[in-house]
């Protein structure tokens, strides 16, 4: 399996987030992006936010 990423430029919020986490494996970016999504986003950790979270991942590093 190849680097996933997540990056919450390519989703509209408030406090207009620039993060972009990456991992080696989706269930370490998995656990990365709930504890984002919980402390900045203030998400629920539920198992719809991490479904959710999941169709979010793309392969590769995010761009620059």
């Amino acid at each position: 399996m190849g680097r996933k990423y997540v990056d919450c430029r390519e989703y509209p919020s408030d406090i207009g987030c620039t993060v972009a986490l990456s991992a080696d494996s989706e269930d370490e970016l998995l656990e990365a992006a709930v504890q984002h999504a919980v402390a900045v986003h203030q998400h629920q950790d539920t198992p719809e936010l991490r479904t959710q979270l999941k169709t979010m991942f793309k392969d590769g590093a995010p761009p620059a």
